[in-house]
């Protein structure tokens, strides 16, 4: 009687499919480059308009930096079965303002885009953010506040900046 062909082992992603896993298919790629530059248009002309600071978009720059390279490592680390970014980690990065990053890093590096629980988290802290985004910038312009910090200013006036 004939033998059954040798199994290959399956990676160590593939052994994790039971219910601990809770994968779907991914959003559509255009609804996530669609949110992405309704933002960038928004903040954008809200810098136009209202003279925001030049720091409020160098931050979410920074932190989307920093948030997609986080990401990247993170798929790497996933690849070599190696120690990971926590969720966390991920998420805490999108809500201080990478989200930006975030989501272009996920469509790059096809990334946290099938587990359903951390999209439903990824998906709140955009909103989140963009919340008190747009609360920080409509009491700063109703108050009259000045967004730029006399700090940054006295030091962009000491360098010549």
């Amino acid at each position: 009687m004939p033998s059954a062909p040798a199994r290959r082992p399956s990676p160590p992603s593939a052994e994790r499919t039971g219910s601990d896993r809770d994968l779907s298919r991914p959003l559509p790629a255009a609804l996530s480059w669609t949110v992405l530059i309704a933002f960038v248009a928004a903040f954008a002309l809200t810098i136009l308009i209202l003279g925001l600071p030049w720091w409020m978009p160098a931050l979410y720059a920074v932190l989307s930096l920093i948030a997609f390279a986080a990401y990247g490592l993170d798929k790497s680390a996933a690849r070599r079965d190696a120690p990971r970014t926590s969720e966390q980690t991920l998420l805490a990065l999108g809500l201080l303002g990478g989200w930006p990053g975030a989501l272009i890093a996920q469509q790059v590096f096809r990334h946290k885009t099938r587990k359903r629980s951390f999209r439903r988290a990824f998906w709140r802290t955009v909103v989140l953010n963009v919340l008190l985004l747009g609360t920080f910038i409509a009491l700063a312009t109703l108050r009259g506040w000045d967004l730029e910090p006399t700090w940054l200013g006295d030091l962009v006036q000491l360098f010549g900046l």
